[in-house]
């Protein structure tokens, strides 16, 4: 089995926490699991004024999110829901109307931050917005990673086993959310 996952990063920030997150999960995945970054700095505010002629990079944005077999979300919370950044790329990629990237595509969401909650109100703010646009959202295992001083470092790896252990297991549980969407379609994986 190989599959490809897209990965978002909320954060604009280079330094950001998340970003550290989405390297670790890289680095957990399974044999033939393949995570790759689909950015989202680049993109402009979206004007409706835009969906008769696309942006390259936003036409870029909506290639990136088909080539992938499923998405994580990586986000962080700013006050109290998903940065404004992550939802401007998810506004692009809803459109133009019907063409929705996200529309039964597999997806799962997890975020961290310092707090004890860590991402959660951020979490439900972005899952009810995934399912609105029909997406398959992992429910299970839900990802509130609280963030430490050295938990995870600059190149993703995670210094406790425990938390290691929970976020190999969740690309997993995510990578056989993918493999039973596929196989309801009848998709032989690559």
């Amino acid at each position: 089995m190989s599959q490809k996952i897209g990965y978002i990063v909320g954060s604009l920030s280079k330094e950001s926490i998340n970003r550290k997150l989405a390297k670790a999960l890289a680095r957990l995945a399974p044999e033939g699991v393949e995570l790759v970054e689909i950015p989202i700095g680049e993109l402009p505010l979206y004007n409706r004024d835009l969906d008769a002629d696309y942006p390259p990079v936003a036409r870029a944005f909506k290639d990136a999110l088909a080539a992938v077999d499923g998405v994580i979300l990586v986000t962080p919370e700013y006050s109290r829901s998903i940065p404004g950044a992550l939802k401007n790329a998810l506004d692009w990629a809803a459109r133009p109307w019907g063409t929705s990237s996200f529309a039964r595509k597999p997806t799962a969401v997890i975020g961290t931050s310092g707090g004890g909650v860590a991402t959660a109100a951020a979490q439900q703010h972005l899952k009810a917005i995934l399912l609105h646009m029909d997406a398959i959202v992992l429910g299970q295992p839900e990802g509130y990673v609280q963030s430490t001083p050295g938990l995870i470092t600059d190149d993703g790896e995670v210094t406790s086993a425990d938390t290691a252990e929970f976020l190999a297991g969740y690309v997993q549980a995510f990578s056989d959310l993918i493999a039973r969407v596929q196989a309801s379609r009848g998709v032989t994986a690559r």
